[in-house]
């Protein structure tokens, strides 16, 4: 079953459905994000049932992100030592990044894909301190903001195909080519998808709007990933040639409020963070 030449958001919504569930413990870690009343015992025993995923989140933990001393080797100490909000913004992102198995849906280079949402998450976690904003959050709305790029790519992937060509021919930004091509763009399709697996009401909408030029004002976690985002792209990480830098507007620039210094050291910590979360994440 194809999809129609104009695709509608409830033909997005529809194949969302046939999309694999997030675990349990998954759903209940990002529904947690606004609580404050957590049984972390009881959230963290959840975790340990599944081996792989606690394998993969204490590798993380491990590893130069968190410069920890001595190396943790369950989830709770995990816990003990990075706190329940790092642990569960971990197990979201390795749950997350194993939900769409690699393949050559529409053409889309995975590879590139999580190389890209992995920079963006560790940039939004850096520029999050700067902002004051919760870095978790922050970082797990980074790693997540593209997330409709996989449902456009696996649910309609020959619209998908058809759709980087014409980016290919035209040479646009890839959000355009999706709008011109598909009849819906990847922010769209993500907000849907981010809203059927009941992320946090502000991650939904840093996914939704992530690519709106109208930012400024007091820092959201939508402006912040907004940025992320940009930044991301310009410092070229994902190995693809023909990424387009989406432009940083004056009012973004006005709201991040960064001096040189704070833009080099922003620059030189993702790229150095990005190589080592890369390994763990992006197979």
């Amino acid at each position: 079953m194809s999809a129609p030449p104009n695709t509608s958001i409830d033909d997005v919504v529809k194949r969302i459905r046939d999309l694999p569930s997030l675990s349990a413990v998954v759903v209940e870690l990002l529904s947690s994000m606004d609580q404050e009343d957590i049984d972390v015992h009881v959230l963290g025993g959840k975790i340990a049932l599944d081996q792989s995923l606690t394998a993969k989140t204490l590798r993380l933990a491990n590893s130069s992100f968190y410069g920890m001393s001595s190396k943790v080797t369950t989830i709770h100490q995990a816990i003990a030592v990075l706190g329940f909000h790092s642990i569960r913004t971990l197990v979201t992102a390795c749950a997350v990044t194993g939900s769409f198995p690699p393949n050559a849906a529409g053409g889309l280079n995975f590879q590139a894909f999580w190389r890209h949402s992995v920079a963006t998450a560790v940039c939004a976690k850096l520029l999050a301190v700067h902002l004051k904003l919760n870095p978790d959050t922050a970082f797990t709305a980074g790693l997540l903001h593209d997330i409709g790029t996989l449902v456009l790519a696996t649910r309609f992937p020959a619209e998908y195909a058809a759709m980087l060509a014409y980016r290919n021919e035209h040479d646009c930004y890839i959000i355009d080519a999706e709008r011109a091509v598909i009849g819906i763009d990847h922010a769209a399709a993500g907000a849907a998808l981010a809203a059927y697996w009941k992320f946090p009401a502000d991650m939904q909408e840093a996914v939704a709007k992530h690519h709106q030029v109208d930012a400024g004002g007091k820092p959201t976690l939508a402006l912040l990933v907004r940025a992320a985002n940009i930044v991301a792209t310009a410092l070229d990480l994902t190995g693809e040639e023909n990424d387009l830098a989406p432009p940083m507007s004056q009012a973004l620039w006005v709201s991040l409020a960064l001096s040189e210094a704070d833009c080099a050291k922003l620059f030189r910590d993702t790229e150095s963070t990005f190589v080592d979360m890369c390994k763990i994440l992006v197979s």
